[in-house]
């Protein structure tokens, strides 16, 4: 059952280099309204930036493709992220999983952007089908921030 959402956005954009700083600066703007913390909002880009780099370096390798990003703002100051592609997806998903394997090592790959993804989120799921694509899906709980000493 999907739970409901306080606010969402979704967009969509061409698999292109440029536009994971796009994906960045969308979702940053977005959750702005939850005022995160500075050292939050830079994991939740981080993690968006993993998931979107994989899209474009991976599953639409030598080919432009469209991805599609769904943020939902929920109660309890959780955002929800789902990135997903229709590009070559992941044969074996617990393997790309794992902390240093890439499949382009040619291209210096570190091979750690779901070890990334997962440890700036409370919750990461991957979901794919080999030629369907691939889904990202990713959970964090934000902390309720306190006033700074003189503000109100």
């Amino acid at each position: 059952m999907k739970e409901s959402s306080l606010n969402e956005m979704t967009v969509q954009f061409p698999s292109l280099s440029e536009n994971e700083r796009f994906a960045r600066l969308a979702v940053s703007g977005f959750i702005s309204s939850l005022d995160p913390a500075l050292d939050e909002l830079s994991e939740i880009k981080t993690a968006v930036s993993e998931a979107v780099t994989n899209c474009i370096v991976h599953a639409y390798r030598d080919t432009v493709g469209i991805i599609s990003m769904q943020v939902r703002i929920l109660e309890g100051m959780r955002v929800y992220i789902r990135i997903r592609d229709k590009g070559c997806g992941i044969p074996d998903v617990a393997q790309a999983r794992t902390p240093l394997f890439t499949t382009a090592p040619d291209e210096e790959r570190a091979g750690l952007g779901f070890a990334i993804m997962e440890s700036f989120t409370d919750r990461l799921r991957v979901t794919s089908r080999e030629g369907k694509g691939t889904t990202v899906t990713m959970l964090r709980t934000l902390r309720t921030r306190k006033p700074a000493d003189g503000e109100v």
